[in-house]
């Protein structure tokens, strides 16, 4: 059973940072394209960027150009580095394979906020 330990959320004002990272226990992190989703009140969690053990990067249109996915195999863990943050980035960010193969951890919440 794989587990997923998001953190590193918090409050940020409008145009700051921040990095949240997720840590996978389990099999099979290795071999799996790793994605972060994201989830704001009231709207569908969404897919907001992916990345495959290679490194090859996508990104939804909104982050474009601010934010940056990464990964370190040897340590399981997959990370999110948030740039130039808005309100509309206020959600609880979630890891999680792509496609979606496993169940979801906590998620860490971002609120940004002046």
């Amino acid at each position: 059973q794989v587990q997923l330990v998001e953190s590193g959320g918090g409050l940020v004002q409008p145009g700051g940072s921040l990095r949240v990272s997720c840590a996978s226990s389990g099999r099979g992190f290795g071999v799996n394209i790793m994605g972060w989703y994201r989830q704001a009140p009231g709207k569908q969690r969404e897919l907001v960027a992916r990345i495959t053990y290679g490194g090859y990067t996508t990104y939804e249109d909104s982050v474009k150009g601010r934010f940056t996915i990464s990964r370190d195999n040897a340590k399981n863990t997959v990370y999110l580095q948030m740039n130039s943050l808005n309100a509309d980035d206020s959600a609880v960010y979630y890891c999680n394979t792509f496609p979606i193969g496993w169940g979801w951890g906590q998620g860490t919440q971002v609120t940004v906020s002046s």
